[in-house]
């Protein structure tokens, strides 16, 4: 069993990850972008509870249809801008995860979740202002097709896979 925390996080659709990855990497700082995009819905969970996260997110993928979502704003960070994300089935199927691990999550996973995809990060404040004014012109809320559930170790760099559990029926994740 590994000491690392666990990372939970949804999973998109090639096509989808291909186009934030895309922006992440023209966006973020080159020196300290160390992941591809991601959509995080649970950032420091304990090792010791990796089998009840395997079975309930074995679950979540097996009985819930694809939720829908969509990239709905831009969200300044401050030092960097995120991609908002608007997707009510998901955030159902977090609070029904942070339910069954209501005593092990921690104080930023217990807080209210503003599902995001960062795009720039760690960068000038200047420089965030400038990015989100240049994105803001072309910007279209666009549907995201999320296919599945992911669970990570983090170990203080890039995040090591554990399990992906996809969602065995496709819902509507294009209607929007």
């Amino acid at each position: 069993m590994s000491a690392a925390p666990i990372i939970i996080s949804a999973m998109l659709s090639p096509d989808d990850l291909a186009w934030a990855d895309g922006l992440r990497r023209a966006h973020y700082p080159a020196d300290r972008n160390q992941l591809p995009a991601h959509l995080t819905l649970f950032h420091h969970l304990p090792p010791s509870a990796l089998d009840e996260i395997r079975r309930l997110l074995m679950a979540e993928a097996r009985m819930t249809a694809r939720p829908a979502a969509r990239v709905a704003r831009l969200l300044p960070l401050g030092r960097g801008v995120a991609l908002g994300i608007e997707s009510p089935g998901l955030a159902a199927i977090r609070g029904r995860i942070a339910q069954a691990l209501e005593g092990l999550l921690t104080p930023q996973d217990r807080a209210g979740w503003r599902p995001h995809i960062t795009i720039q990060n760690k960068a000038g404040a200047s420089e965030a202002r400038m990015l989100l004014q240049e994105l803001q012109r072309d910007f279209a809320p666009r549907p995201i097709t999320i296919i599945g559930l992911a669970a990570w170790w983090y170990r203080g760099g890039p995040w090591e896979p554990i399990a992906n559990f996809k969602f065995s029926r496709p819902g509507l994740s294009r209607r929007h």
